[in-house]
């Protein structure tokens, strides 16, 4: 299927400056959510692709819902408004509601392929014969090979794409059985295997602040920086997840399929052109060149109390916190360790990047002058929505003598003009795939390097250290980094936007 390639065309803003916008003419959609009345949907989807709809940033759509719930039309559209009001960014009017309401259907799971297929053909009805369908599977890995099945019942497959939650796979040999699952129905070009950390303002910021800009990208290799750490701790527990984690953990629900996407945009090679084939294939070549993960460079934690939580096992050995270091053998990386942490109830929930630089040499400083007693330098990106960056370095402090102390400048999209134009990330990315852009999600390829790279870390895990809530996970985690620190907590906040 070919993919939509956008038009940048310079628009001018009431101020009279120009600015750059992204104006495309898209075909209609029927966007079918399975999954439609879980946790995602409420939270993100539902919220999500109203407000596409009432930003005019996407084409005319309308959304067939399916579940497992044997419920009608108007008790989904109760559902979706309480999900609105609830977990929506955007205040929605009256009208508004009704517009969007009115484009919503829903058709119980358990009804068949064939109702299914007709509430999607009465939704193409009524959006003209050049209308797509987008297929999102909003539902446990184990049930997808399902849900493809059923829309290859249901006649669905042509003229659609579909996006498909993660983690895809739990190892190589499952990865390998489901992509060739999938594509028995659907072309690659077809699929969209979603990250939504990918989708956030700050992860596409990474390309643009280092393809974009001579001071970094000559200095963005082995010779200039030390150590890169990737740091996603949270501090909300399993959340009515108990059956997934359980049988997932920390490291196939995180690690894989975020931290690890998120290291491979920080480490690639500069792609030919921003455009998604380019893209994609510079990821995977950071996924080839990475060294298989040893068990002993890992530490696994679980929190104090997990075993206790309805639906775990009493001698669970599932991890709820995961660090480990990662090595890229290329020319750009060879001996830069990348260390990465994410876990359930920690100490605070943060999404950082955070690249360490090479020390300068401190004999020419005095004794006692402060030069390196912070750390090195160290560049910040800060994965929230308000997508911050923050670049530390030392400086002489004011006064007599040579006393030096750190100093930063930082950065927010929300100090800037544009700050109301950013999208949440499955805003982004659910618009994303109707546009067919494959930039920001990952490959069959790039997933089977990722799981062949795990396989002594699945075969082998260590076993898991205790860690109680509310804490930076087990102490090992300072012995795998060591001589370093970890950035987190930081030894300073960042600046707010003064009002």
């Amino acid at each position: 299927m070919a993919e939509n390639r956008p038009q940048t065309i310079s628009y001018p803003d009431p101020s009279g400056r120009p600015h750059m916008r992204e104006q495309e003419k898209l075909a209609p959609h029927v966007i079918v959510l399975f999954g439609a009345t879980g946790d995602l949907a409420k939270r993100k989807l539902i919220p999500g692709m109203a407000y596409l709809m009432q930003s005019s940033l996407a084409p005319d759509i309308r959304v067939v819902g399916t579940a497992m719930d044997d419920i009608g039309t108007e008790e989904f559209r109760t559902l979706a408004r309480a999900a609105i009001a609830s977990f929506g960014t955007h205040a929605m009017d009256d009208e508004t509601w009704a517009e969007f309401s009115d484009r919503l259907t829903y058709v119980p799971q358990g009804a068949g392929p064939e109702a299914l297929t007709g509430a999607v053909k009465e939704a193409e009805s009524l959006l003209g014969e050049d209308a797509l369908r987008l297929h999102y599977l909003s539902v446990p890995p184990k049930a997808a090979q399902a849900v493809v099945t059923m829309l290859r019942d249901a006649d669905l497959v042509t003229r659609s794409r579909v996006v498909m939650e993660k983690p895809f796979g739990n190892d190589l040999a499952s990865a390998i059985r489901l992509n060739a699952f999938v594509h028995e129905a659907f072309d690659e070009s077809q699929i969209f295997r979603i990250d939504h950390f990918l989708g956030k303002e700050a992860a596409q910021n990474i390309l643009a602040f280092r393809f974009a800009n001579g001071l970094f990208e000559p200095i963005w290799n082995r010779n200039f920086i030390d150590h890169v750490q990737i740091d996603i701790p949270e501090t909300l527990g399993l959340d009515r997840r108990a059956n997934f984690y359980e049988a997932t953990g920390a490291y196939k629900d995180m690690v894989v399929t975020h931290l690890l996407q998120v290291m491979a945009f920080v480490a690639m090679e500069p792609p030919t052109a921003l455009e998604p084939r380019a893209i994609s294939e510079e990821k995977n070549k950071v996924f080839r060149s990475m060294l298989p993960i040893h068990p002993g460079d890992v530490v696994r934690g679980q929190y104090g109390g997990y075993r206790e939580e309805e639906g775990v096992s009493r001698d669970s050995e599932t991890e709820t916190f995961i660090a480990l270091k990662v090595g890229i053998d290329n020319w750009r990386w060879a001996g830069t360790p990348f260390y990465l942490r994410t876990g359930k109830k920690m100490a605070e929930g943060m999404r950082i990047i955070s690249i360490a630089f090479k020390e300068a040499p401190r004999t020419m400083f005095p004794m006692g002058s402060g030069v390196g007693s912070q750390g090195p330098d160290h560049l910040t990106f800060d994965l929230a929505e308000s997508s911050r960056v923050s670049l530390s370095f030392y400086g002489k402090r004011p006064g007599p003598g040579m006393r030096l102390e750190k100093l930063s400048m930082q950065f927010s999209t929300q100090e800037t003009e544009r700050a109301g134009d950013v999208l949440e990330a499955y805003e982004r990315l659910i618009l994303d795939a109707m546009r067919g852009d494959h930039t920001l999600f990952t490959t069959a390829d790039g997933i089977e390097s990722l799981w062949e790279r795990s396989a002594l870390l699945l075969e082998d895990p260590p076993p898991v250290k205790m860690y109680p809530p509310g804490t930076w996970g087990p102490n090992a985690i300072h012995q795998l980094i060591a001589p370093n620190a970890w950035r987190l907590p930081f030894e300073r906040g960042w600046r707010e936007k003064k009002v």
